[in-house]
């Protein structure tokens, strides 16, 4: 699939890309003063403030760097400290060190542009271990140069799971001041109301990717004086002056007001005013990696993947059938006492079964420990009135069916575990949409049978999000963003965070 971010069939002319009302006179984008530098109290002395977001920035990637430094050296020195004597594995800690610094960098992990914010900087470190081992193995069979096989199988491996680690405190920390209104770049979005207000609306509750949104520039100032919650500061027309007057880092364009000949205009009079302009594309819920531009005859063609390459599905469905093999097995001591437990504190059986849809609608029997009474299904009827619905869901909190011992399991998602079972026999997968009931699928609107194009998920981006407390609206957007979008390192990033939702218990009942 292809679509053209060239906005060719607008008007290229710059009085009539921006033919509303303004507030200033009109100045050509292209021209060598698109603006009147002017002092105001915003942009008195903008290094000071501008430096703020890149500060922040820089000291996380210079975090970064020395953790991964220091995570690969002890990582190898502590490998090899037994075979080896100790100046030889110190100097092959240093080496490893550097390397995996070296190929983290190469492979885009220290982008100030990305630091924080979405799971580039953690590919590139699965990445940069996956390079390590490359080389490693060409220095060994290729060059003949003794390498350690143990440094290779468990030092590598090891090395990127505490470099994960490491980075996630280190943008936890950061996030932290961007919701607390530190570090952030100032930003103005420009476009019809319609569209302005929607990436208003979805940036300004997401704070922690560092955009502060501060106003808005609209065709014309007739149009709006506030766009969701944020004034409007001028007309398009206007937003150069605007730039240069609130010292704003970042021009946010959406909608299809601006065509592609203003935009490559703009762009140039942005760059004497000193901010970055980013083009918000038409298409929603669609993460970079799917994404490519490809420069064509004059134009930039952004190509969307709409199907998933083989070798990844194989990689998803080898990485689902071994964690879940050995889950069961380490974790088999654990399902055997909760199961004893289900058992002795109320009648039925340890193991519930409930048909559920899978893959392409196809049905399979779902495992669980029993959490209800043996009459649960029963009584769910009677309860239906004075339950939560929630688009198709029912919901209730202090559901009158759960035993106490279901009510722990829950609040500790134990009675998921043989769950495990399911994803060895290929029907569910670990990280995935959340396995609906039949009468769900049922009332399904077309979009959301979309939600049924990947296998169910013992975990997912609903579970990280909020478990339970999510409305159905909202459940149902993550797992269609989950389902366009979904990769390997993603599934890896779910399940760290499901690990962390399981132990804080929220939005478990």
């Amino acid at each position: 699939m292809t679509l053209t971010a060239d906005h060719a069939t607008h008007r290229s002319d710059d009085s009539r890309d921006r033919r509303g009302r303004s507030l200033e006179p009109r100045r050509s984008w292209a021209s060598s003063q698109p603006f009147v530098p002017r002092w105001t109290p915003v942009n008195a002395d903008p290094r000071v403030r501008r430096a703020s977001w890149r500060v922040a920035g820089t000291r996380y990637l210079v975090g970064a760097v020395a953790s991964d430094l220091v995570v690969a050296f002890i990582v190898c020195l502590a490998v090899l400290s037994g075979p080896y004597a100790p100046g030889e594995a110190a100097g092959w800690a240093a080496a490893a060190g550097v390397g995996f610094v070296l190929l983290v960098g190469i492979l885009g992990g220290y982008r100030l542009a990305q630091v924080a914010d979405g799971p580039a900087e953690f590919q590139a470190v699965l990445r940069g271990a996956l390079g390590l081992v490359l080389v490693l193995m060409v220095l060994g069979y290729v060059l003949q140069i003794p390498v350690p096989r143990s440094y290779v199988l468990v030092g590598v491996p090891v090395t990127a799971l505490l470099t994960w680690v490491v980075r996630h405190v280190l943008r936890r920390q950061l996030h932290r001041l961007r919701r607390s209104g530190s570090a952030m770049m100032r930003t103005v979005v420009v476009g019809d109301v319609t569209s302005a207000a929607r990436v208003v609306r979805d940036i300004s509750a997401a704070p922690h990717h560092g955009y502060r949104i501060d106003g808005v520039c609209v065709p014309s100032i007739d149009d709006a004086r506030r766009v969701a919650g944020r004034p409007v500061l001028g007309a398009v027309a206007d937003v150069v002056q605007v730039v240069a007057d609130r010292a704003a880092d970042v021009v946010l364009v959406t909608g299809s007001y601006l065509g592609g000949d203003a935009l490559r205009r703009l762009s140039w009079a942005l760059s004497r005013a000193g901010a970055q302009l980013v083009v918000v594309p038409d298409i929603v819920e669609v993460a970079g990696p799917r994404m490519t531009v490809r420069p064509t005859a004059g134009l930039s063609l952004l190509q969307v993947e709409v199907g998933v390459p083989r070798p990844r599905l194989v990689l998803k469905q080898v990485m689902d059938v071994s964690i879940a093999s050995v889950g069961l097995v380490v974790l088999a001591p654990v399902l055997a006492l909760a199961a004893l437990a289900v058992a002795a504190t109320s009648p039925g059986g340890a193991i519930y079964r409930q048909v559920r849809v899978g893959q392409d609608g196809v049905t399979f029997t779902m495992y669980k420990l029993r959490t209800m009474y043996r009459d649960a299904d029963e009584r769910r009827a009677a309860l239906l009135a004075s339950g939560t619905h929630d688009g198709v869901l029912f919901k209730m909190v202090d559901d009158p069916r759960v035993t106490p011992v279901g009510r722990l399991l829950r609040r500790l998602s134990l009675d998921e575990l043989p769950q495990l079972y399911n994803i060895v026999k290929g029907d569910m997968a670990l990280v995935g949409p959340r396995p609906p009931l039949l009468e769900e699928v049922e009332a399904y609107d077309d979009p959301v049978q979309r939600r049924l194009h990947v296998k169910p998920g013992l975990t997912g981006l609903w579970q990280v999000s909020g478990r339970s407390d999510l409305d159905w609206d909202e459940s149902v957007r993550l797992d269609l963003r989950y389902v366009d979008n979904w990769s390997v390192a993603m599934d890896l990033m779910i399940l760290w965070k499901t690990a962390r939702a399981v132990v804080t218990g929220a939005g478990a009942y």
